[in-house]
């Protein structure tokens, strides 16, 4: 069984080592690439102020943090839903950085001595997708997922929907499906998704590369030869040959 964690925070800030604090945990639980319904979601009081700054980000107020949980009171609950996975985060250095800073507070083990593995789903996409955007509502646009809730940034729904992305960027390895309880079927989670059988297949469309795409693509190509003093870039014979398919 695989089982893997996509994990999100929200923060005061953006430096873990200058005080700012995590606010907020969202989890969603994917077993051989199957969303479940074991989630996991926390409020956390930062014990500081949150700044006008964040809170037009995820709109969590001092005030509305100020009766929850402290990271010390959830730390022991929240390790145990994450041990022994692998973690799946957007932007994987900046969560992984906060978390450690509050299980250091805590003279906790970091969060690598806990998981199997931590995935940067901003890397993969950035390799995927080279010079394109490949901020999360960005990724939702691209693979067709609904994002239109997403007012706000929050954990839970960001968790959510990184891994409907996750599972669109990885679609090769096996189709993006999750159980339907009512009717047993299995069903795509991006919207516009077709229904099928637990044998059937999602039919692949493949996109051919227009010609503002293929000149975005020229233009990587020639930075990669001057950056490699003139010499001829090996992928422009693989593109010939794709572009006479």
């Amino acid at each position: 069984m695989s089982r893997q964690i996509v994990l999100d925070t929200e923060t005061t800030g953006l430096n873990a080592n200058d005080g700012d604090r995590i606010v907020e945990i969202g989890c969603v639980e994917v077993i051989d690439r199957r969303i479940t319904d074991n989630h996991y979601h926390v409020y956390i009081n930062p014990e500081r102020d949150v700044p006008e700054d964040a809170v037009n980000i995820h709109g969590l107020t001092t005030e509305f943090l100020s009766d929850k949980p402290t990271f010390s009171e959830i730390v022991a609950g929240f390790c145990d839903y994450i041990r022994d996975a692998e973690l799946i985060i957007h932007n994987a250095e900046f969560d992984v950085g906060f978390l450690d800073a509050e299980l250091k507070r805590l003279e906790m083990p970091p969060v690598a001595e806990m998981t199997v593995n931590v995935i940067d789903s901003l890397a993969m996409a950035k390799r995927m997708f080279p010079g394109k955007r490949n901020n999360l509502d960005a990724l939702c646009d691209r693979l067709e997922i609904d994002n239109s809730q997403r007012t706000l940034h929050g954990a839970l729904l960001d968790a959510e929907l990184l891994a409907e992305v996750y599972l669109g960027l990885t679609r090769g390895q096996k189709s993006l499906m999750i159980d339907d309880a009512e009717d047993g079927t299995v069903r795509r989670a991006a919207k516009g998704g077709q229904s099928t059988d637990d044998a059937g297949q999602i039919p692949i469309i493949v996109l051919k590369a227009s010609e503002e795409e293929l000149a975005a693509h020229e233009a990587v190509l020639e930075g990669i030869e001057k950056g490699n003093k003139g010499k001829a870039c090996i992928w422009r014979g693989e593109t010939a040959d794709h572009q006479a398919d």
